[in-house]
């Protein structure tokens, strides 16, 4: 077999490339330091030519719901109010009066919303199944059976349903055969009782991250310049809960229509050690953390098997087919590192290093998708090829191809096997 395996010891592992990142490179776009908050960029799909007599024949999806509001009114109301009672005792400065308006002009979008899917979380998944039928429309022709699943959460719904309007937009006769229901959750959204012990409230996970976190918020700047009232602030204000309530604010805006930002209430300094903790969370609770000994890649496995018992039922049937599934980043997170794709499965242990070698931006902003495309030859029925797109770029895994981006499905089914029964 043509694959192998990278073994990794129990270290920091720093990637290069694709999951590393730095604080010019955020500072230079703050919206990167929403996390997994950050909109899909715009992307221009790869595809590269497959080898020639090649032909696509099925594609196997599994994407995040597309941006959404804050997932709780509470996140907008809870600071509006206490701006807006500093306002009414005359504790508010300038720059808390700009906070403030900023904020109520925001809400008039988000009010009854929360966790719902933006206009724009609509818009990325109709723009993603546009480009899947443009570089690959033999697999859309009228015979073709086509799948969706989605948990049950109305965003990866909606999410769901926007991307099948937009592939039915472009050939109506397409039947697609759309379900959210309990019978899909054992796969397309799983946790292993392991891995829910280890992000449990009393493991000792939280005590790490909570000292991570006191050590990384500094909000008396920031506090400063919104209140002016010394009195109120130590009446009212719990200095750190208010300024990750900014954050919130300033990390989501991005994905609504109103295009307000809150960034200039931040130094770069602050957004990036704020950025760390949150970056930090996704990364110990949902991917490759050494000291968790892989248990969250299992939460995933359920869910590659389905991606391979899917694809082996396309490659036995004479029509084309596409199997799509919409869920959630924690579960995108898992995937990306079970089935080591390029920058998303490094190995590190200490969460000052974890920006170092894992980037929650590039592995799951909003509407994040994992793409594996097959391929087949008449002459050589014998050759499967399969190409693998994270977020609609080209990407590796560890097997030994001389054709990249494709490798040889027996190949990449063997290793997939094998990762899964390792457990990482």
């Amino acid at each position: 077999m043509k694959y192998f395996f990278l073994l990794l010891p129990a270290m920091v592992l720093v990637c290069a490339g694709h999951a590393q990142t730095t604080r010019d490179e955020m500072a230079a776009d703050p919206h990167k330091t929403g996390g997994v908050y950050y909109a899909y960029p715009s992307v221009s799909a790869d595809n590269t030519p497959a080898p020639k007599g090649f032909r696509p024949f099925h594609i196997s999806h599994y994407g995040r719901h597309g941006s959404r509001y804050l997932i709780a009114d509470s996140d907008y109301t809870r600071v509006s109010a206490l701006l807006h009672m500093a306002d009414s005792l005359g504790a508010l400065g300038d720059r808390g009066v700009e906070l403030m308006g900023r904020l109520d002009s925001l809400m008039l979008e988000t009010a009854g919303r929360g966790g719902g899917l933006s206009p724009l979380g609509r818009r990325q998944h109709h723009d993603i199944a546009a480009r899947m039928y443009a570089n690959y429309p033999e697999v859309f022709n009228d015979r073709a059976a086509i799948s969706a699943r989605s948990t049950l959460v109305p965003r990866c719904i909606l999410s769901m349903a926007s991307f099948c309007e937009s592939l039915k937009e472009r050939n109506p006769r397409l039947a697609i055969e759309m379900e959210s229901s309990n019978r899909y959750m054992p796969y397309i959204c799983y946790s292993t009782p392991e891995s829910d012990l280890f992000n449990a409230p009393d493991g000792w996970w939280e005590e790490v991250y909570r000292k991570f976190v006191k050590s990384h918020t500094n909000p008396d700047r920031l506090v400063s310049s919104v209140f002016s009232g010394a009195r109120f602030v130590k009446r009212y204000v719990k200095p750190e809960d208010f300024m990750w309530g900014i954050y919130w604010l300033a990390s989501d805006a991005q994905n609504t229509e109103c295009r307000i930002s809150f960034y200039d209430f931040f130094t770069s300094d602050e957004l990036f050690d704020l950025w760390q903790c949150f970056n930090s969370v996704f990364y110990a609770r949902h991917a490759n953390f050494g000291p968790s000994g892989g248990v969250h890649m299992q939460n995933v496995a359920p869910l590659l098997r389905n991606i391979i018992e899917t694809a082996d039922a396309a490659i036995g049937s004479k029509e084309t087919s596409a199997a799509l599934r919409f869920g959630h980043d924690g579960n995108v997170v898992p995937l990306t590192s079970l089935m080591h794709l390029h920058g998303c499965d490094a190995v590190i242990d200490e969460p000052e290093d974890f920006y170092k070698g894992w980037c929650d931006w590039k592995v799951t902003p909003m509407a994040a998708n994992i793409q594996l495309i097959f391929f087949r030859n008449p002459k050589k029925p014998e050759t499967i090829l399969v190409k693998i797109l994270h977020n609609e770029r080209e990407t590796s895994v560890p097997v030994d191809t001389d054709i990249w981006p494709y490798y040889d499905w027996n190949d990449l089914k063997a290793y997939f096997n094998s990762v899964m029964k390792q457990g990482s």
